[in-house]
């Protein structure tokens, strides 16, 4: 039975849905990182919100950890580079709070153009300055808005809603999706320039750390209102706050900041400041559905292989996942069949190509291609698995590419792996047969049929009359049994190949025996 972990604190229900999917569940939080250590190794997944720090320790000491999940969108507390190296996926879950955190951000900017906070504190204070409170209207103003993804697409939808005119900058919005939210694509200095009211919605990375940098806050309008619920790091504060004394930004509204807890801080002194404690995603409703929507796909991937949300591997839906696991599984041992025998010769890989015909064109090709990768690095690579793999070629300079075939060919689906090493290119092909049962068809563009099998002997010699008897004789004196025997042959009197499956392993001095025969060019053991 797979376990879980759920170390931060979850909705009850969220709970029960590990439960009623028969997945085993401890729910142990506030643990100190040497606890969490100590006792991750017994688990496959591990379900947190933002306490948790999944560290590169942590994952060190959890062998058997799959997955990941992640109950909101951040994922600042988990090293996905470490988890990636491991093969551990990494989930979160970007919808169940989005609309929560966009309502919060227009909340915010509400509260800034009507100075709602301070007006509150001088009523209750009993004063009644009405001329204090200038506000200004959102109407017919300028909305610049830095991401435009999930939290940002309803976010300008929103304002839209308000008549607003917005700009917004995100390298990955497109232009048609641009039009359908009825906002206008833009670079950050035109955003930076013309806008009234300006919003971030993007997550911390290298490049976007500091991106309203003290630079880029003095390209804005004078009297810009800014206000951030994505993460904190993205707006200096240092030069936020210089901004605000000096009166270019008439307000700022701030629901994250660089260091969390922010018990502290100069900007909190500032009256046109207004302050939350990441409150983005605190209501109830988005913490139900985050817990629910996580407790969901760890418990998918773990028992049925489905992967949504997963921010270092291809998703695979739930209604997908049947129909890909037996390509998948064709895909990872035509990885493995070609990796096996160009890990056997000199160089290194440098291009892969991978095809698709018939029935497997249409597919998701991006967990067929991770799961080639996988079967084509692990020979050489101890540990890699679909997560792993895509990062391992690129970090390895490997070379991958894609390409679908709508032609007819002589099976109803066909995959071919091309690997290319220095001097040499090696293809291999393989479909499915029966009940979704793998079978290789090609084999250096040679007709080879023949099952997969846990250990098998692949050899290339010249067609010439006597080798099969010597080959056979050679096994069989050795004492190893042939279970099955495939050949094929690009033409008479040419290049040949001989596959047979062993029902056993063959030893390196019987594998020296078949190298030594006249007319054979190479032998090569492989297992699967």
């Amino acid at each position: 039975m797979v376990k879980v972990l759920i170390s931060d604190k979850l909705s009850p229900a969220a709970i029960a849905i590990f439960k009623e999917r028969g997945v085993e569940v401890d729910v142990k939080t506030g643990l100190a990182p040497a606890e969490l250590r100590a006792i991750i190794g017994e688990y496959d997944g591990l379900a947190i919100r933002s306490a948790t720090k999944v560290t590169r320790e942590v994952l060190e000491a959890a062998p058997r950890l799959k997955v990941v999940g992640r109950a909101g969108i951040g994922v600042d507390n988990v090293d996905v580079k470490a988890a990636t190296s491991r093969g551990v996926v990494v989930m979160n879950t970007p919808f169940g709070n989005a609309i929560t955190t966009a309502e919060h951000a227009v909340a915010m900017m509400f509260a800034l153009a009507r100075q709602l906070p301070e007006a509150t504190v001088s009523t209750k204070a009993g004063k009644w300055e009405k001329n204090r409170f200038m506000g200004v209207e959102l109407t017919a103003k300028t909305l610049g808005l830095i991401g435009c993804g999930n939290i940002g697409s309803i976010v300008a939808d929103r304002a839209v809603g308000l008549k607003m005119k917005v700009l917004a900058y995100d390298p990955y919005l497109t232009e048609a999706r641009a039009v359908q939210l009825g906002v206008e694509k833009a670079d950050l200095e035109t955003v930076l320039a013309k806008a009234d009211f300006i919003t971030l919605h993007t997550p911390l990375t290298d490049a976007t750390r500091n991106l309203l940098s003290r630079e880029a806050l003095a390209k804005t309008r004078k009297g810009v209102r800014i206000v951030n619920c994505a993460r904190g790091g993205l707006v200096d504060e240092a030069a936020l706050y210089d901004a605000l004394k000096s009166g270019h930004v008439a307000g700022a509204a701030l629901d994250v900041f660089e260091t969390e807890p922010a018990t502290e801080s100069p900007l909190f002194e500032l009256e046109n400041v207004i302050c939350t404690p990441h409150l983005g995603a605190a209501t109830t409703e988005a913490q139900e559905n985050v817990a629910l929507q996580v407790a969901e796909q760890i418990s998918d991937f773990l028992l049925a292989g489905s992967v949504t949300n997963a921010l270092n591997m291809p998703s695979v839906s739930a209604e997908e996942a049947p129909r890909l696991r037996p390509y998948m599984d064709l895909c990872r041992l035509l990885g493995g069949f070609a990796g096996q025998l160009t890990s056997a010769r000199e160089g290194s890989i440098q291009r892969v190509l991978i095809e698709y015909e018939g029935a497997a064109a249409p597919l998701n090709h991006r967990p067929l291609g991770a799961a080639a990768l996988a079967g084509l690095l692990g020979p050489v690579m101890e540990g890699v698995n679909m997560v792993s793999a895509p990062v391992l070629a690129r970090d390895h300079g490997i070379e991958v590419s894609e390409a679908t075939h709508d032609r007819v060919g002589d099976y109803q689906s066909l995959v071919r792996i091309t690997v290319t090493s220095e001097g040499l290119t090696r293809s291999v092909a393989g479909t499915l047969i029966g009940n979704g049962r793998p079978r290789l068809v090609e084999i250096k563009g040679i007709k080879v049929e023949a099952d997969f099998a846990p250990h098998m002997l692949y050899v290339t010699n010249k067609d010439k009359p006597g080798f099969i008897g010597r080959f056979g004789m050679t096994l069989a004196d050795a004492g190893v049994n042939i279970a099955t025997f495939h050949l094929g042959r690009a033409a008479e009197g040419e290049d040949a190949i001989c596959l047979v499956s062993t029902d056993g392993n063959t030893p390196d001095a019987v594998l020296a025996k078949v190298r030594e025969l006249p007319l054979v060019m190479q032998a090569t053991t492989l297992s699967f």
